[in-house]
């Protein structure tokens, strides 16, 4: 399944807040699409809607919701969040990515 760490686990509740919505009403969707410099890229938004062909994963302060194919690429990922020197954003720690392009928003398998 995927993880988020507690550094963006705060930092998407924070960002929630900041758009005036709540993990009550809201939750992160988390997939992959095609694109990018590695040939996958990954996507995160905000959404209300759960469909059939989600897998929701319960954090307790927020559910992330993932659709069936995003997970087979995403399978075993964590996001994390940095907010260090060296740059601030969110990072995705993906095992089964043999590649990644210099800005880490796009992956091969």
């Amino acid at each position: 399944m995927v993880t988020v760490s507690e550094k963006a686990l705060n930092h998407v509740v924070e960002l929630m807040m900041e758009k005036g919505i709540t993990p009550d009403t809201h939750y992160l969707r988390v997939g992959v699409k095609g694109g990018g410099c590695s040939g996958l890229s990954y996507a995160m938004d905000f959404d209300d809607k759960i469909t059939d062909m989600d897998e929701v994963v319960d954090l307790n302060v927020l559910r992330v919701i993932i659709d069936k194919k995003s997970l087979l690429y995403l399978y075993g990922t964590e996001l994390d969040y940095s907010d260090g020197l060296n740059g601030r954003g969110f990072n995705w720690i993906n095992p089964s990515a043999s590649r990644t392009c210099g800005c880490g928003e796009s992956f091969a398998l």
